[in-house]
């Protein structure tokens, strides 16, 4: 048989909606002989079991060995991750009242916890003075407390905040990734990270033998 090659770039994290994990899961795989790629494809990674913690983590030196396994004389070129993680997830087909609360819930938190810190904000610099000098020193009288400037800053700040986070409603106004999608995946990324270290120094990679 011709050698042949194998190239695999494997993602970091893989989830998961079925219990029998392939290789063809976790990777994007590519060879000339399509006989070879469709045998790669099929070898197999793990079986969830039921009562089994729903995260395990697999190298690629592991990978390497089970292609080479499957297919005698293939060389296999890594162009992705060097170790991997892969995570049963159940997803629930129908939203109840308790997923609704949830959402309800985060919302809440998030408007009333982001009006506190604006306000603790304004009261610590002193916002009111500050517009009411302002207005009494260019209008030569004294501020009500609800003048143009105090229309103008609330408007500047409102939009300012829609156009950082790049969000109004459910429609995005630039393609670029919002500043929380950034730090979400930044944090997942150390996440994952950590998870792969920890499994790493604590021997819980997975060997397929």
């Amino acid at each position: 048989m011709a050698q042949v090659t194998v190239y695999v770039k494997a993602e970091r994290n893989t989830e998961m909606l079925a219990d029998e994990v392939f290789l063809k899961d976790i990777a994007s795989l590519y060879c000339e002989d399509k006989a070879v790629l469709a045998k790669v494809k099929a070898i197999k990674l793990h079986t969830f079991q039921e009562n089994e913690r729903k995260r395990f983590f697999i190298s690629m030196t592991e990978v390497v060995r089970l292609i080479k396994e499957t297919v005698s004389g293939a060389e296999v070129e890594s162009i992705g991750e060097p170790d991997m993680i892969v995570e049963r997830v159940y997803v629930e087909k129908k939203k109840g009242a308790v997923e609704f609360f949830k959402i309800l819930l985060v919302s809440l938190v998030c408007f009333f916890g982001a009006s506190f810190t604006i306000m603790a904000f304004h009261n610590d610099i002193g916002i009111v003075d500050v517009f009411g000098k302002y207005y009494e020193l260019v209008m030569g009288q004294e501020s009500s407390g609800f003048t143009v400037l105090e229309v103008s800053y609330s408007i500047g700040l409102a939009a300012g905040i829609i156009i950082f986070f790049n969000h109004i409603g459910g429609r995005r106004l630039t393609k670029d990734p919002t500043p929380i999608e950034v730090e979400m995946s930044i944090y997942e990324e150390d996440v994952e990270k950590a998870l792969i270290k920890t499994a790493s120094r604590e021997g819980k990679e997975v060997d397929t033998k």
